[in-house]
Parts: C-alpha cells; structure tokens; sequence
C-alpha cells in the first residue's frame, strides 16, 4: 500500500511544482529561480530520482503521466513567452507611431524655415508651408489626422508660445512706433467683422447646429489676429473637434490662395533700398540673432508661470477653455507696465516662441482633414472664402479712400490674417525694411485683442444669427 500511493502522492506533488515553475515563468525570471530553488521542489526530485532506480518499477499510467507533464512544459512557456511578447510589441509600435508623428512635425516646421529662403516660400511664408506641409502628410496617411499628440501642441506648447510672442505687446509702443500702420491694421479687422457677418448671412452653415456660430467666431478671430487666436476660440467656446479640423482645412486652403494674391498685388512695390533681399538670406521674421541660453531659459520660465497662473484663475473662475486669453491678458498688462523688466529677454522669447510656433503651424495642418470639409460642411471652404474675399476688397478700397499707401495695406491685411509672423515676413521679403518693426508690433496688437474682440461678438451677435 505503501509503495502503491508513494508514487502517485509524489506525482500530484511534482505536477504543483511544475506548475508553480509555469506560473513563476510567466511572472519572471527572478521567480523561476526562487521557485526552483525552493526545498520542497528538491526534495521531489530527489524522492522521483530514487524510485527510478528502485527495484520497484514504477506503474505505466504514472510514467506516461509524468511524461507528458515534463514536455508539455516548454510547449507551456513558449505559450506564456508569446502571450507576455504580445503587448510589448504593441507598446513598441505605438511608440514608434508616436515618433513618426513628431518626427513629421519636426521635418515642417524645418522646412518651413528653410522655405522663406527661397522665393515661393517668402511668398507664401513659412508658417503657411509648414501648415500645408502638414496637411499633406496627414491626408497623404503618412501621418494620423486626429491624435493626442496635436492636443498636445495646443493644449502645452501653444500657450507656452503665446506669452513669449508678446513680451513685445506694450500697448503704448504699440501705438507710438507703428503710426499709420496701425489705422490700417484696425480697419483690416472691420473688414474681417464685416465679411464675416456677410458670410453667415450667405452661408449660415446650418448643418453644424449650435457649432456654426462657434467656426465663424474662430474664423473671424482668424482673421483678425492669427490662427492662435482660432484655437483660442475654439478652446473658450467648446467647438466640437471634428468642426475645428474641417475649420482649419478649409482655411488653409484659402489662406495658400490669399497670400499669393497679396504677393502678386505688391509686385510694383519697390523696395526700401535700391537691391531686394538675397534670394539665400533670410527673412527677420525667422532671424534670430542675439539668442542667449541663460535669458532663453528665463523667458520660457517666465512663460510658464504666467500659464499656471492663467490656470489658475481659470480654475478658480470656473472658465473652461480660457487659459490662452487669460494669459494673453496677463502678458500684455505685464509687458505694458513693466516693459523694462522684459525687455532683456524679448529676442531669446522670439526666437523660442518662432520655433513652437512652427510647431503648432504644422500641427494645426497635420490636425486638418480635406474629407472632414467635404463629409462635415462644404460650405465652411466658401464661408472661408467669402470672408477673406471681402476683407481684402473692403481694405484696399478704404486704404484708397483715405489715401494710405498700397504697401501699408497689404502689410496689415497681411497682419490681420496671417499675424506678425507673416507679416514682418512679407515686409523683410519685399525690402521693405522701415516696415518689417511695426508689423511685428500690430501683429501682435492683433494677437492680444483678436481673441476677445471674437468671442464678444460671436455671442452678442452670431449666436442670434446663425441658430
């Protein structure tokens, strides 16, 4: 009896420690060797290695049992290898999508500062190359067109930028150093409300529900001051994301055919000196000279807190999606009453803010589905374009009732669309170098008060319109 049960009391031992030693493998090395090692396990091996060279031989069905236990084993942890192997390979291959998503981004905006060295580029401007660098990745497959990755831009590197843009926003240079420009500037933003109210009325987008007064609103912040301020709308109003990226692409669209119209418009413009620019050199928009690492670093500190303290005042005020106004509010009072305090780090803040800049302009191009605007509102491409149509016409017709200069009209209708970016671009590009300062100066007027002027009237007045 003895001899009888001995042998199958050590095989159901041996079948738990074969298990265990499964179950340890899964769970890892350092388990499978304790386990190993452990003494009951020992002490079955011994007891199975004396029985085999016993007298008493041991019974067929535990012999084929322990048998098939024993190679059963690798099949057992090829099995779990394969099964822990799995998610790995999948974490590593969203991993290498991530990577492709921001080296894509990288190789825009790159190449949108190696474009305003070259003429098509200068005329374009490399924030308009970069975003239509994007857009083309995108609708290509190269790249996603919705991914976390473009909320990252906008909801971190973006309000991260739009402080050290304007480190410069000292409403009283702005109203001392800019002079005819800045009339100029203000009726381009009349004719931005004007267009955009003519456009709603013509286009009143009723497929996008309660969304279509949030679009005109971006589209006329747009148009104003610059795609931040779009975003920033967007964000403060809560516009569904699927009618931002359509927004977005159909605006790109027209934006490629407006800044080369703005080009063709100032091509009888001579330059401020009697040679243009060389074809290598580049822009001042992009020139940034004078960076310094040490007042770089501070001005990205500085940045930083006023967008933490922007949350903060967003939290405690319960204004979802205003971080972007409040902090723009926050940076224009700051370098208003303490301009001296930022002056010394304005050069580094314009390089730093370029670069993120160029992020968020292939960012928002990548985030831009051309089947978005034709599955989600068609009518958003001919909004778009109406606006845009009647700004420019209404602009170039006041600038010539009230006599100001061709040259200052286009610089501030190009300020108005594109921002001072694009602007300072365009005056550097031409020559035009007593004007490249002042268009940085409105550029970023219209950035400080696009944002706010938008969202007023997209309440007071779109909402009754268009729902």
């Amino acid at each position: 009896m003895f001899t009888h049960a001995l042998p199958q009391k050590l095989c159901s031992q041996r079948i738990l420690s074969l298990r265990t030693i499964e179950s340890a493998r899964c769970a890892g090395p350092l388990l499978v060797a304790r386990t190993q090692l452990s003494p009951p396990l020992c002490s079955i091996g011994h007891g199975l290695a004396t029985l085999q060279h016993s007298s008493t031989p041991a019974r067929p069905h535990f012999r084929s049992f322990q048998e098939t236990i024993l190679t059963s084993a690798p099949r057992r942890s090829i099995a779990c290898s394969a099964a822990a192997a799995a998610p790995v390979s999948a974490a590593l291959a969203h991993a290498s999508g991530l990577w492709r998503i921001w080296a894509v981004l990288s190789c825009c905006a790159a190449l949108g500062f190696i474009s305003e060295r070259h003429r098509i580029g200068r005329e374009l401007s490399g924030p308009l190359v970069a975003t239509l660098l994007g857009l083309l990745a995108s609708n290509l497959g190269l790249i996603p067109s919705v991914s976390a990755q473009y909320e990252v831009v906008n909801k971190f590197l973006l309000p991260l930028a739009v402080p050290l843009l304007l480190f410069t926003a000292d409403i009283r240079r702005v109203f001392r150093e800019t002079g005819k420009l800045l009339v100029v500037f203000v009726m381009g933003s009349v004719a931005t409300i004007v267009g955009t109210l003519a456009a709603a009325k013509l286009f009143p987008l009723v497929a996008l529900g309660q969304d279509a007064w949030k679009v005109a609103a971006a589209l006329c912040a747009r148009h104003i001051g610059g795609a931040v301020n779009y975003v920033a709308v967007a964000d403060a109003t809560g516009m569904s994301a699927s009618v931002q990226s359509a927004g977005l692409a159909a605006d790109n669209l027209v934006c490629a055919v407006y800044f080369t119209t703005l080009f063709y418009l100032a091509r009888t413009i001579p330059p401020d000196t009697a040679a243009a620019p060389e074809s290598g050199a580049a822009p001042a928009s992009t020139s940034k000279e004078g960076m310094k690492v040490l007042e770089g670093a501070v001005a990205v500190a500085v940045s930083a807190v006023i967008c933490w303290l922007a949350m903060e005042v967003q939290v405690h005020y319960q204004l979802a999606g205003f971080l972007i106004p409040i902090a723009t509010a926050i940076t224009v009072v700051l370098a208003t009453a303490a301009p001296k305090l930022l002056a010394p780090l304005e050069h580094s803040a314009e390089a730093i803010a370029g670069l993120l800049m160029m992020f968020f302009f292939s960012a928002i191009g990548a985030n831009s589905s051309v089947s978005a605007v034709i599955t989600t509102a068609p009518s958003i491409f001919f909004f778009c374009l109406l606006q845009i149509a009647l700004h420019l016409t209404i602009l170039l017709g006041l600038g010539r009732l009230f006599g100001f200069s061709r040259r200052d009209v286009l610089i501030a209708s190009n300020a108005n669309v594109g921002g001072p970016t694009t602007a300072a671009g365009m005056a550097a590009a031409k020559g035009w170098k007593s004007s490249i300062t002042p268009a940085l100066l409105v550029g970023t007027f219209g950035y400080a008060t696009a944002t706010f002027i938008s969202l007023a009237g997209g309440r007071v007045g779109l909402m009754k319109m268009m729902t």
